[in-house]
């Protein structure tokens, strides 16, 4: 009944606030004894009524759900003159500004009020204004805007953003071609930690729009920011309480086509975990991985009726005469999710692990809460409390091999009648994200000229794989299906955990001293000198442990001899009757030093930086130069190495240096600006990075990191850009940079015998040049209509960025002293140089956004987004006098177009209806390696590699392989949102 009702609701993804039918009255007080200072708490009154508020720390107010009509407004504060002003007219829908000078000790002309529209700062308008005024590069997107747009989360939200992309295929985002470890992410100014070893930011994707206020990307650095960036920083805010009151409920409810075809919807994988030991996204289990050996099930189950589906709530107010406000917001969402490929592990040019069936299925729990509270002490003093709270279940089962066609391992032991086998692997891991961050923020005027603002930080993070289950067996294509398990290695079959706790402190002190401050014409300041000091510190520890626990058969000598008739039943080999018996055995990894049968590793990282920022507006030149001291400090102490060799160790990174910065800005008048800017900033290596722990995913592959030679890399980045504002909503700008790097870090693979991917310094120097072209721009605007005083017609923008990039570095070879073999080469095949991973040639992202005017809107939008080819793995070759033609490609991700679209409509007071529909395109996901196919010709070719590089050398045939493609599906839903 409970399924039957949930359909019912045609509940889809939670969408923005719904526009009513009441407007809203704000606006700003401002004192004219005191240099049109704030002027909080006083009291606004809508006259001949009961409606009213008062001005808050930075003399705004607002008075929310006004019927539509004209109004006198009084304004009034002890010992100040009280103000009245009438003809203020309120229209549905919308938001009227009243701006208001207050003086003691003179009257009011009404020419000195400014009535306008309002900006929020969630809105378009009032961000491209932010960006306007600051002198550093810095774009963003607001919460409105994303509702528009119909994006659930902050992760898509960036690609919004010129220059920024996202690979699909690993999950970061990039910056001007910058992967993730050259960004850094935070949440109101504070760092916030990674939900995964293998990243240094965390996962965008966590947070959804209904806990953001903002996005904002700074492209250029400024010396108040941690200087371990290079291609910029990533700022959340997150959302506080608009107006006076806030209520609102939503359902969500939709499918991905993925999932709605023959053979999937009916029988939907998930796994144990999900299906017995999750409540409503939490995993709980009390048992130990060698109680699950035979207390849990090694199959797994069938999801009935995989929709997606969401349910949130939003309550927020204004308490004790507005001095205190709070907003809560939950919400509980449930996604699914298929896909089945090619994947592909080529070593030399070789398979070495190959299926044309790699199927997967992905479940998605995800809560999110979010409590702001905001305390105005009094007119100097305020502080603001944020906890977030974010939990993310990832349910996955991944199999391949079921039609036969599956290569995996070297293992030829004979089988059956057949002697080779088939084999078949599945793989089903639960991932389990929880994050809390606790920040308190304090705002303090000290003095008239003087500014203080800090902050604390304290974040929690588990990001825990509990119980990952894995299988490799071998069955034969008789009439009757015979399984058996693979046993070579004694961890084919498993159970395995793996858990991370880390736990980090972290603040800033920031005091602003104004020297001079004289306003100009028009309000703009002609000349301004700011002096901005302060402190920063960061604390942040690691503890991380794996554990397996394999299974595998008693006999060495009769293998095979324990089998089941299905490869859905497992259970039928691995049982509580077998290991009774001794058909099977239990394996454990080597202990460590503490005696644990585990891998383990530690790490601390400590961040202390001081820094002195100038500001300076002469006219219409603005400046913004300073200087930061950072020291960094890395500790891991390890001890990995599972059934085989430990190696026990630690690795220390210190880094004690100056990052200086400069930003400019011309104004050449109100609407076009000039901008340049330049500074040095560091790239630290991560935890993962340089702990020798190997990570093995389903498909085989393995990441290890590099405790012997990775080091932090430098960049030095210069910015010129031209804005153009042809209105407050509107932005033309182009841009061209440069980035110098020295000893850039890719992710490459490892030389030797093995197909593993590892991280390394491999260029000596890496450079980043390109140009942004970027387009806000109204197509239509409403007009007025006097007859019947409304606006009437469609509001239609169009918003178009591009970015153009030539990225290059260097392959690192150094000789020996006689020349005849290398201490360190990182070249392969004919390439003495490559792209930097992840970075894409070209970019394009564009929003076709239509809202029509008047009471109960609608509105639709059309968002694509592309990315050309970029490096996902670089390559590598088997050794130095070889590498010629013995070496792995580079593994390349193939561009693709991302199409979604959104339709809303406003019904009533309260209703909102959307439909959204996700990667309606839906196309094929692929990567890409090239093979040497002429390798015998060309190694038999000259014993001297010099030769074989030479122009009498046989022309190189280079065979393009598919080793990874997929699609995701199209996501449709639909939704409603109710506003009390």
């Amino acid at each position: 009944m409970k399924y039957f009702l949930l359909i019912l609701t045609l509940a889809v993804s939670m969408q923005a606030v719904a526009q009513q039918t009441t407007g809203s009255i704000v606006g700003k007080l401002t004192d004219k004894e005191l240099n049109d200072d704030p002027l909080a708490f006083a009291n606004v009154l809508i006259k001949g009524t009961t409606m009213g508020t008062t001005s808050d720390f930075d003399g705004l107010y607002e008075i929310s759900s006004v019927e539509p009509g004209i109004y006198t407004l009084t304004y009034s504060y002890l010992g100040y003159e009280t103000v009245e002003i009438p003809n203020v007219e309120v229209i549905a829908g919308k938001v009227t500004s009243v701006n208001v000078p207050m003086s003691a000790s003179s009257g009011l002309a009404l020419d000195e009020v400014v009535i306008t529209t309002v900006a929020r700062k969630d809105s378009q308008t009032a961000l491209l204004l932010d960006q306007k005024r600051a002198v550093t590069v810095v774009e963003s997107i607001g919460a409105q805007e994303l509702g528009d747009l119909g994006i659930s989360d902050a992760k898509t939200a960036t690609t919004k953003i010129s220059g920024v992309t996202e690979s699909e295929a690993s999950g970061d985002i990039f910056v001007r071609g910058l992967g993730d470890r050259y960004l850094s992410t935070t949440l109101n100014g504070l760092p916030i930690p990674s939900d995964n070893v293998d990243r240094k930011n965390i996962n965008l994707g966590l947070f959804p729009t209904r806990v953001i206020q903002n996005i904002s990307i700074s492209k250029t650095y400024s010396a108040r920011t941690s200087a371990d960036q290079a291609s910029g920083n990533i700022d959340i805010a997150s959302r506080e309480l608009a107006g006076t009151s806030e209520l609102s409920i939503g359902v969500s409810g939709g499918l991905n086509t993925s999932v709605y075809q023959d053979g999937v919807n009916d029988n939907f994988l998930v796994s144990p975990n999900l299906d017995d030991e999750t409540t409503f996204g939490f995993y709980d289990s009390n048992r130990t991985l060698v109680q699950q050996l035979t207390e849990q099930s090694w199959d797994p189950a069938t999801k009935e009726n995989p929709l997606n589906y969401g349910l949130n709530l939003t309550f927020g107010k204004k308490l004790f005469d507005n001095k205190l406000s709070f907003i809560l917001t939950g919400s509980h969402n449930e996604s699914f999710r298929h896909n089945e490929g090619v994947y592909q592990i080529l070593e030399y040019g070789f398979v070495q692990v190959g299926a044309s069936d790699y199927t997967t299925y992905e479940s998605e729990i995800t809560n999110t809460g979010l409590l702001d509270l905001t305390y105005y002490i009094n007119d100097k003093n305020k502080i603001k409390s944020t906890t977030t709270f974010l939990n993310t279940l990832k349910d996955e089962v991944v199999e391949f091999g079921r039609n036969g066609e599956a290569q995996v391992s070297d293992d030829t032991g004979a089988f059956g009648s057949f002697g080779i086998p088939l084999e078949f692997v599945r793989d089903q891991n639960t991932k389990q994200t929880r994050l809390l961050v606790t920040q308190l923020l304090g705002e303090h005027k000290l003095f008239e000229n003087n500014q203080l603002t800090w902050a604390g930080g304290y974040n929690l993070l588990n990001a825990d794989e509990p119980n990952r289950i894995r299988n490799q067996v071998f069955f034969d294509a008789a009439p009757e299906t015979s399984v058996a398990l693979n046993s070579q290695g004694g961890f084919n079959q498993r159970k395995a955990a793996q858990l991370i706790e880390d736990i980090e402190y972290n603040g800033y002190i920031n005091d602003v001293i104004n020297i001079i401050n004289e306003e100009g014409e028009e309000g703009e300041s002609n000349k301004k000198f700011d002096a901005e000091l302060g402190v920063f510190y960061r604390n942040k520890e690691r503890d991380f442990s794996s554990e397996f626990v394999g299974v595998t058969e008693s006999n060495s000598v009769d293998r095979f001899s324990t089998r089941t008739n299905s490869l859905d039943n497992l259970n039928g080999i691995l049982n509580t009757q077998n290991f009774a018996n001794g058909s099977l055995q239990v394996v454990r990894l080597s202990a460590n030093s503490n005696g644990e049968t585990k891998d383990i590793y530690t790490g601390e990282y400590t961040s202390k930086a001081a820094y002195v920022n100038f500001n300076v507006q002469l006219n219409k030149i603005g400046i913004n130069t300073g200087i930061r001291f950072q020291k960094d400090e890395i500790f891991v102490s390890y001890d990995v190495g599972g059934s085989g060799t430990r190696i026990v160790g630690d690795t220390q990174q210190d880094y004690s240096n100056f990052y200086p910065s400069l930003n400019l800005k011309y104004s050449i008048n109100d609407k076009h600006a000039l901008r340049f800017a330049a500074s040095r900033t560091i790239t630290l290596p991560e935890f993962k990075e340089i702990a020798p722990f190997r990570y093995v995913a389903p498909s085989g592959q393995e990441v290890t990191g590099n405790a012997d030679n990775l080091t932090a890399s430098f960049t030095n980045n210069f910015d010129l850009k031209w804005e153009f504002f042809p209105t407050n909503d509107q932005l033309i700008s182009l841009a061209v940079f440069y980035k110098d790097i020295t000893d850039p870090i890719n992710r490459t693979t490892q030389r030797g015998g093995e197909s593993i991917w590892t991280y390394e310094n491999t260029g000596e120097k890496a450079e980043v040049y390109g140009i942004e072209l970027e387009s806000k721009i109204n197509l239509i605007k409403p007009t007025y209509d006097e007859v019947n005083d409304v606006d009437s017609g469609i509001d239609l923008s169009l918003v178009f960025n591009t970015t153009l990039m030539h990225h290059e570095q260097d392959l690192k070879l150094v000789l020996t002293e006689d020349g005849a073999s290398a201490t360190d080469f990182f070249r392969f095949g004919t390439n003495t140089s490559t792209g930097l991973q992840g970075a894409s040639d070209f970019i394009v992202n564009t929003n076709l956004n239509l809202k029509t005017a008047g009471e109960n809107p609608f509105g639709a939008s059309l968002n694509a987004n592309y990315a050309s080819d970029k490096i996902f793995v670089l390559g590598s070759a088997e050794g130095f006098n070889i590498y010629d033609y013995s070496y792995n490609d580079n593994i390349v991700e193939n561009g693709f177009v991302v199409l979604n679209g959104r339709l809303s409509k406003d019904i009533g007071k309260h209703w909102q209806l959307s439909l959204t529909g996700q990667n309606l395109l839906n196309p094929e996901i692929k990567r890409t390696q090239g093979v040497l196919d002429n390798r015998n010709e060309i190694r038999n070719f000259s014993s001297d590699i010099n030769e074989r590089l030479g122009p009498n050398a046989p022309q190189r045939i280079i065979r393009t392989e598919t080793v990874r493609s997929y699609k995701l599906g199209s996501t449709v839903s639909l939704g409603v949102t109710y506003n009390f």
